[in-house]
């Protein structure tokens, strides 16, 4: 299989032509290789439009929704993010072609482990994965990061998370039930208060910690 022209075909057919249009985003997505981060029974359907299994009950995002948080984000070269649910490492390799550094968060060792050692094979140096409850943030309190991505399904938006948050930082999360979530842009106020801006409907696996939901 030729995945450099399914990986193009994949950015031009799903992303630019359904309004993608952040030139970093799009670049990142062309580099990346997604079938590097699946499991190999489905590397044949690494660049479909859809999301794919990568075991404990965890999935890669679909292509398209992984790119509409990135661009909500506006990610800048010299922002430092924090992704909460490492999952296969791909979303991570994606944020760190782009922004300074990457604090990833992911409940599974078995998930955290097989994707460290995929971005280490890759040579990332701007990466730091740390294993425990995402719902938690960082766990250095003195910590503060410029944009925070969330890819999984809160019921609310965890207040950790949000005091992590630089002033003028934004945060996407999916915030609703355990089945269907709406994407939620959050901004940091000068006056510490959430802008919240909703960006449509989406389904994503439950956020399982202290400040999501039970196991």
């Amino acid at each position: 299989m030729d995945f450099e022209l399914a990986r193009k075909r994949m950015v031009h057919e799903q992303l630019e032509l359904r309004g993608i249009t952040d030139r970093k985003v799009l670049d990142a997505f062309l580099k990346v290789e997604r079938h590097l981060f699946v499991p190999e029974n489905v590397k044949e359907y690494a660049y479909e439009d859809c999301p794919l299994p990568i075991g404990e009950g965890q999935t890669i995002s679909q292509p398209y929704m992984i790119a509409l948080m990135l661009q909500h984000l506006n990610l800048d070269e010299n922002d430092v993010v924090l992704e909460i649910g490492t999952g296969s490492g791909y979303q991570t390799a994606l944020l760190a072609e782009i922004v300074k550094f990457v604090y990833s968060i992911e409940r599974s060792e078995t998930l955290a482990k097989r994707a460290k050692e995929i971005l280490e094979d890759l040579d990332y140096k701007n990466i730091k994965i740390y294993v425990g409850d995402g719902t938690k943030g960082w766990p250095e309190e003195d910590i503060s990061f410029d944009k925070i991505i969330v890819s999984a399904g809160a019921p609310d938006v965890p207040e950790p998370l949000f005091n992590q948050l630089k002033v003028g930082g934004r945060m996407v999360i999916p915030v609703g039930s355990r089945h269907y979530q709406t994407l939620l842009i959050v901004t940091k106020m000068e006056d510490l208060s959430m802008k919240k801006e909703f960006a449509g409907g989406c389904t994503f696996v439950p956020l399982v910690g202290e400040y999501g939901w039970s196991g």
